[in-house]
C-alpha cells in the first residue's frame, strides 16, 4: 500500500513522493520542481548567490527563497556565509549536488534531440577539445548503452509482494508472454 502524502505551502500544494518505493518518485521529491532543476543547472554553471539565481531565472524571490532551502534541506546545496554586514551567503553543491550533473545532462540531450536545430542556443561540448559532445546512458560496467530494451527492474532490499509482482508482470510483458 502505497501513501500519497500532499503538502500545502501558501498558494501551492504539491504532492510528496517521499514514501514511495521508486527511487525516480524519491529523487523527484529530493529535488522538487522544474525551478530546481534549473536552479542546479545554473549552479553547474558557476553561479552561487541568490542575486545571481534570480537575475539568471527571472524567478519570484519567494519561490527562489523556498527552492533554495529545499535543495538545501535536502541536502543538494550547502549554504555558507559569505558576507556577514549584512549577512549573504551562497549555495555551493555538496556530494549529492553534483551527482545530478549526468541528470541535468539527460535532460540536456533530451531537449537537444527533440527541439529544431534552428532553436538550439547551447550545445554540449568537451571541456578540454570544444568538440561538441553526443551523449547516452552507458552500463558502467559493461560501457553497453542503456535502453528500454535491454533494462528491466530488479529487486531491492526493501522489494515487498507488491513490487516483486509488478517487476514479474512487467518481466513479462517485455518478454511478450502472460503474466
Amino acid at each position: 500500500m502505497m501513501i500519497v502524502t500532499v503538502v500545502v505551502t501558501s498558494a501551492m500544494q504539491r504532492t510528496s513522493f517521499s514514501n514511495f518505493k521508486c527511487p525516480a518518485a524519491r529523487a523527484l521529491d529530493s529535488v522538487g520542481d522544474w525551478w530546481s532543476i534549473l536552479i542546479l543547472r545554473d549552479a553547474f554553471q558557476g553561479l552561487s548567490h541568490f542575486d545571481e539565481f534570480q537575475k539568471s531565472l527571472g524567478v519570484a524571490p519567494n519561490i527562489l527563497t523556498r527552492r533554495l532551502k529545499h535543495l538545501t534541506d535536502e541536502g543538494l546545496f550547502e549554504r555558507r556565509l559569505y558576507q556577514q554586514r549584512p549577512a549573504r551567503y551562497e549555495y555551493v553543491l555538496t556530494e549529492k549536488g553534483r551527482d545530478f550533473f549526468p541528470v541535468l545532462m539527460a535532460l540536456f540531450s533530451w531537449g537537444s534531440r527533440h527541439i529544431p536545430a534552428e532553436d538550439l542556443a547551447f550545445l554540449l561540448g568537451d571541456a578540454a577539445s570544444g568538440q561538441e559532445r553526443k551523449t547516452v546512458l552507458v552500463d558502467a560496467q559493461t560501457g553497453e548503452q542503456v535502453t528500454p530494451e535491454n533494462t528491466s527492474l530488479l529487486a531491492g532490499p526493501a522489494a515487498d509482494d507488491g513490487v516483486r509482482e509488478r517487476i514479474a508482470r512487467m518481466r513479462a510483458w517485455y518478454l511478450g508472454i502472460d503474466a
